[in-house]
């Protein structure tokens, strides 16, 4: 099947929709899905610029929501006109899928960040030349086939084009906190960072009863909204020490946990540096040369550094929990959304890189409308 895609030819090339592209056929336990929209997240920039690199060219986008369109012979959990939100693979086999932590999965680079299928086979072929894939799911398309386990059915009376992001970066911090911080209400946090991954991390914080929920960023805007969103005071950095106003904010002695979404070295010494004795930060941006200089901190505070990936989640269990959330009023990612159309991508995500839009989605299927 010819399908529309966004290819990145080369490395640090651009964004070009080309509409030759051949979408590998479907196995017995895929779904032809066609995608209505779908968020563009720093991971998609990371490997375009080529800090990462699946191989070139690459069709990117892992924040996906469409319609499915055809099920494999082995489908059973999901019907044609279902609505989803795509993930991460796992292939729900290994120990530590069975053990609950897919994030940890064995074969989660190879399914996700090889380039190709799971299965070892080509996702998207131009004039028979292979095009790498990104997590078994390349959003940045028409139509995409994806495996059953990279699927999580959603109410049809949600507006598909608003949840996209729940696949990645809104799961990704949410899950931080819930997953793997697990806050007691009365206890403290501060989010370093207030971009999408930062927000809902703030805001699970304060879903978990959080009685101090500190958002740190330079710009003034995105703190009014982390203000809006929950926070219950923020801190532009550029203006003052954080470290030192989180001390003040908690009398002298610094917050329970702490989340850094920057991936600056300074940034996440600041993380640090501001958790009280017995504290944890969780550092979960990807980052170059990181160095640490405060080792004997760590020791004679009993403080603790962790690394998340994906915010330790199961999206199957994770996903419907937030738009749980949502609908109460508690989670509401978004406020942090921008559509934009499809052929708009690379003034989307230069928007993205510049901050001057906090999560932008890209409107694949404009004719596609809440029911």
């Amino acid at each position: 099947m010819k399908i529309t895609a966004a290819v990145v030819e080369e490395k640090g090339g651009p964004f070009v929709l080309k509409d030759d592209i051949e979408l590998a056929e479907m196995g017995p336990t895929d779904l032809q899905v066609r995608i209505v929209a779908t968020g563009i997240c720093h991971s998609d920039e990371a490997i375009r610029k080529g800090d990462a690199s699946l191989g070139y060219p690459v069709i990117l986008g892992h924040e996906g929501s469409g319609i499915v369109e055809k099920v494999g012979s082995q489908v059973s959990d999901f019907s044609v006109g279902d609505h989803v939100v795509l993930s991460f693979y796992s292939d729900g086999t290994c120990d530590n899928c069975l053990r609950g932590i897919p994030t940890q999965c064995r074969s989660y680079a190879k399914c996700n960040l090889s380039g190709l299928r799971a299965n070892g086979t080509d996702h998207f072929t131009e004039n028979g030349q292979h095009i790498s894939d990104m997590f078994n799911q390349s959003s940045f398309t028409t139509r995409t086939v994806v495996n059953q386990r990279n699927a999580v059915k959603v109410d049809k009376d949600l507006d598909l084009r608003k949840l996209g992001p729940l696949g990645c970066g809104y799961v990704t911090g949410s899950g931080t906190v819930f997953n793997n911080l697990q806050p007691k209400p009365g206890q403290t946090i501060a989010v370093f960072g207030t971009g999408a991954v930062g927000l809902t991390a703030m805001m699970a914080g304060r879903i978990s009863g959080c009685v101090k929920v500190i958002a740190v960023d330079i710009v003034d805007e995105r703190l009014t909204l982390a203000k809006e969103l929950g926070a219950t005071q923020t801190i532009n950095s550029k203006n003052e020490d954080p470290v030192k106003k989180i001390k003040e904010l908690t009398n002298g002695y610094g917050v329970d946990f702490t989340v850094d979404t920057t991936g600056v070295n300074p940034v996440m010494m600041q993380a640090v540096q501001s958790l009280a004795q017995g504290g944890t930060a969780a550092l979960i941006a990807t980052a170059q040369n990181v160095t640490m200089s405060s080792w004997n901190d760590l020791c004679t505070s009993d403080r603790k550094v962790v690394g998340v990936n994906m915010g330790d989640a199961i999206p199957q269990i994770d996903v419907p929990r937030l738009i749980e959330f949502y609908k109460l009023g508690m989670f509401d990612f978004d406020k942090t959304e921008k559509f934009y159309k499809f052929a708009d991508i690379n003034q989307a995500n230069q928007d993205s890189v510049s901050g001057k839009t906090i999560k932008p989605v890209l409107i694949v299927d404009e004719d596609c409308q809440p029911e």
